[in-house]
């Protein structure tokens, strides 16, 4: 049986902002803030709708000219460093 990834969270204290270019993100425990090109952006909003990686990863790569295991290990980079940075939930969709 398949079990659901948990959902991506960002942390109570992490502030996100939509931008012209993309978003921030502030961290309030520690007064810093993380820029996110549009691209990134995109990312971020859709998993913390609930959409899994797999499926942006699908979203992305038919509507853009880039192979569909880069967009995955792109996403997971991201997620990573998100995660890495303390501003997502631990056990959250990685």
């Amino acid at each position: 049986m398949n079990l659901p990834s948990p959902r991506l969270r960002l942390r109570r204290d992490v502030t996100a902002c939509d931008t012209d270019g993309g978003m921030v993100l502030l961290d309030e425990r520690t007064g810093r803030y993380w820029q996110l090109n549009s691209t990134g952006a995109q990312v971020l909003r859709a998993l913390l709708d609930g959409a899994t990686p797999e499926e942006v990863t699908g979203r992305l790569a038919e509507t853009r000219a880039v192979a569909p295991d880069r967009v995955a290990a792109d996403i997971g980079t991201l997620l990573g460093q998100l995660a890495d940075a303390g501003l997502t939930e631990p056990g959250a969709t990685r």
